[in-house]
């Protein structure tokens, strides 16, 4: 088990972490965890009985995954107080997550999806969401097929959305709402809604929302139908990176080979002759000297005067520090690009040469860095904080 995590660590990640700022309450916007990421969310839900005993019961779900190559989670939901069916007090859901598309590579939105089984329905349940941000918002709809379990062979369609708004780098308000469109007779299945108030906690990986709810569980049954009664509670993430707890191992593994800018030879000065010195070559880039000339004598109507070509203007590509995360891991760039790192993560990262070439010093939550590679070659950066976060950029020069 441990080699496997080991070999999670060296495959590429290409998305986020789970962050409650990016999401509802009730919908999950199908989030994978990044490779060799364990994600733990515990979520906990209250409800208190009428007077005089006004008995507060407690509803927990417990979700937990390990995030896998191209864009893959495999996990399970385990809820210890379910009320999906009678006599049927605990509900277990083990699923398989994929985003199809994300916005973090480039794409025009985040597309992804589950398929689970959920043995409290003793059925298939599948999900397909879809997400994009508009500023401070971001927009999710989802789609359900999940289990009818009142009645065996049928399922039930559910669909709706949501969207939170960030007010901050660290706040965030949510909500969501979604129905079965085929409910079940006499069930008394009502549309779920959830509203939520999130904040990440400085200064480290994890996320807190306190909601308020008309659902009971967080598997896809759980939070497709309502209830007559709302539930209060909070929901906590904690993502467990596999790498800063197997560095030792690691550190053992065969170094990757690299090249930094290189340093140039020193120049050789030229032999003395009795010839005049040339005068110096000139950049293209560098103007001409001013020197008196004629004035300009009008052009005559067959003449065609042209302008210089404009020089391109460098190419600029961004990285993303998320989910104690360089994203994407491996980048690929023309020579004179610009590379410009934005942390997204609640806590300070740096971007440092493995040769000790460059440092960018601490870059605060928010901040953004930028560094110019002029010269081809393999350079390997990584996090003096966080030693396990680690990127390859590769410059290749030009054609």
């Amino acid at each position: 088990m441990r080699s496997l995590a080991l070999s999670l660590l060296l495959l590429p990640a290409s998305v986020a972490a789970q962050s409650m700022l990016d999401r509802p309450p009730n919908i999950s916007a199908d989030w994978v965890a990044n490779a060799g990421t364990v994600q733990f969310n515990f979520l906990h839900r209250f409800t208190r009985s009428a007077a005089p005993e006004r008995k507060v019961s407690n509803f927990p779900t417990f979700v937990m995954g390990i995030g896998l190559p191209q864009r893959t989670m495999i996990g399970f939901a385990y809820a210890t107080n379910s009320t999906l069916t009678p006599r049927y007090p605990n509900e277990w859901e083990f699923f398989v997550r994929h985003a199809l598309v994300s916005e973090l590579e480039g794409g025009p939105i985040d597309l992804g999806g589950q398929i689970g089984y959920n043995l409290a329905s003793d059925g298939v349940d599948g999900e397909v969401s879809a997400a994009k941000h508009a500023g401070p918002f971001r927009l999710v709809a989802v789609t359900r097929v999940i289990a009818n379990p009142y009645t065996a062979g049928k399922t039930q369609l559910v669909a709706g959305g949501g969207a939170t708004l960030k007010i901050s780098r660290l706040l965030a308000l949510g909500g969501d709402y979604v129905t079965i469109t085929n409910k079940e007779p006499g069930k008394g299945e009502r549309a779920a809604w959830s509203a939520g108030f999130h904040l990440a906690i400085p200064n480290t990986p994890h996320t807190l929302s306190l909601q308020a709810t008309n659902t009971n569980t967080s598997t896809l049954q759980g939070l497709s139908r309502g209830e007559n009664r709302i539930r209060y509670g909070f929901e906590f993430t904690i993502p467990l990176t596999l790498a800063r707890y197997l560095r030792s191992r690691a550190a053992g593994a065969a170094p990757t080979p690299e090249t930094s800018e290189p340093t140039p030879a020193p120049a050789i000065p030229a032999p003395k002759t009795n010839a005049p010195t040339p005068e110096p070559a000139r950049d293209s880039a560098s103007p001409a000297p001013l020197t008196p000339v004629a004035e300009p004598k009008p052009a005559l109507p067959d003449s065609t005067v042209r302008a210089p070509a404009p020089k391109a203007a460098a190419k600029t590509v961004r990285v993303v520090m998320k989910g104690i995360a360089y994203l994407p891991k491996r980048i690929e760039i023309p020579v004179g690009t610009i590379l410009v790192w934005r942390n997204d993560d609640p806590l300070a990262h740096t971007v440092t040469a493995a040769d000790k070439s460059f440092d960018s010093g601490l870059i605060q939550g928010g901040a953004v860095w930028r560094r110019t590679f002029s010269k081809p070659g393999i350079y390997q950066v990584t996090c003096t904080p966080h030693p396990f976060m680690k990127a390859t950029i590769v410059v290749k020069a030009e054609p």
